[in-house]
């Protein structure tokens, strides 16, 4: 019997390269070309005086990052007790970016806020740096989070929330009018006053220039000066509450119609306390938390990277001003 072996010529699984896949107005994609990761942004949030400033101040700190303001007011020239703005001692050293930058009577846009931020975030980004926007705008955040195409497609964003009980916040808030007062809200504001009592564009729409419009005009009534610098302090008291309770209801409004994951932290206790018990307070609800967070945001936890030593009793890690009253920013 003979047996005729026959040569079978070899299978081979082609390993040449795809073709890219064309769209219309030729745009090509490139199927083996992973997408693009993208960049990580911290957003803080939260209603007026809640401590927004402060809490982004200790994560810069934390973890070598820059802060974008998102304030619409603060983004203005000028009224710096008004509408609270971080001194130079109290930034720590952290670099501060869209604050101050605008003529206080120019109109400034939600538009032009995601142009400006979105090129502050790139500048942080490229410097190495982790971008971290805080403010309480809400209107401006949506604008950059939800509505422009080139961010959502650029960057990946962790959401920090502070709250407190509104009944805690709005003590909290007259005491810090009070405090603005003696501090030369008045004679600020005063540079600001419009004798035809048009507040609706620019810095005068700030909580705390509108509100003393009758006082500026009747104050050189000695029988009515007192009683109507007393009403404009409380109505300024009463729409700084207001404001806070408008961003609190836009912020769930946000969370539940985008369906953003936003981490909520509770800092009713560290403002129910004074002192040391006050800053411990914060240190463990919100510091610490937020950082845990931010960590696992980053990766970090995957990586191993340890945490910082907890600092010493001649530090806090935390900024130790108080968390200020802030301006109409929802």
């Amino acid at each position: 019997m003979n047996i005729v072996l026959q040569h079978i010529a070899p299978t081979f699984v082609s390993c040449k390269h795809q073709p890219l896949n064309n769209f219309r107005d030729g745009l090509t994609i490139d199927p083996f070309i992973p997408p693009r990761r993208k960049d990580k942004v911290v957003i803080v949030m939260g209603a007026t005086g809640t401590g927004k400033s402060r809490l982004s101040i200790d994560l810069a700190k934390h973890f070598s990052a820059e802060v974008v303001n998102s304030d619409k007011m603060q983004i203005y020239e000028g009224l710096d007790i008004i509408t609270n703005k971080v001194t130079d001692k109290e930034t720590c050293g952290i670099q501060h970016h869209l604050l101050s930058i605008i003529d206080p009577n120019e109109v400034f846009t939600a538009t032009d806020f995601c142009q400006r931020a979105t090129k502050a975030v790139d500048s942080i980004i490229s410097k190495g740096q982790l971008p971290i926007i805080a403010g309480g705008s809400n209107s401006y955040i949506k604008a950059l989070v939800n509505d422009d195409i080139e961010f959502k497609s650029r960057y990946e964003c962790c959401f920090l929330w502070i709250d407190v009980n509104l009944k805690i916040l709005q003590r909290f808030v007259s005491k810090r009018v009070d405090k603005m007062v003696k501090e030369g809200l008045v004679e600020e504001a005063r540079e600001f006053f419009n004798p035809d009592g048009d507040y609706t564009s620019g810095i005068r729409r700030a909580i705390g220039v509108p509100e003393m419009h009758q006082y500026f005009i009747n104050e050189n009534n000695k029988n009515t000066r007192d009683k109507m610098l007393q009403i404009a302090i409380e109505n300024i008291k009463v729409n700084t509450y207001k404001l806070a309770c408008c961003q609190r209801q836009n912020i769930r409004r946000l969370e539940s119609q985008f369906e953003w994951k936003i981490n909520r932290l509770d800092a009713t206790e560290a403002f129910e306390k004074k002192g040391i018990e006050s800053n411990q307070a914060w240190h463990n609800i919100v510091y610490e938390q937020s950082t845990q967070i931010v960590r696992h945001f980053r990766g970090e936890e995957l990586l191993n990277i340890p945490s910082p030593p907890p600092p010493s009793s001649s530090s806090s890690s935390s900024t130790s001003f108080l968390p200020k009253v802030a301006t109409m920013t929802h």
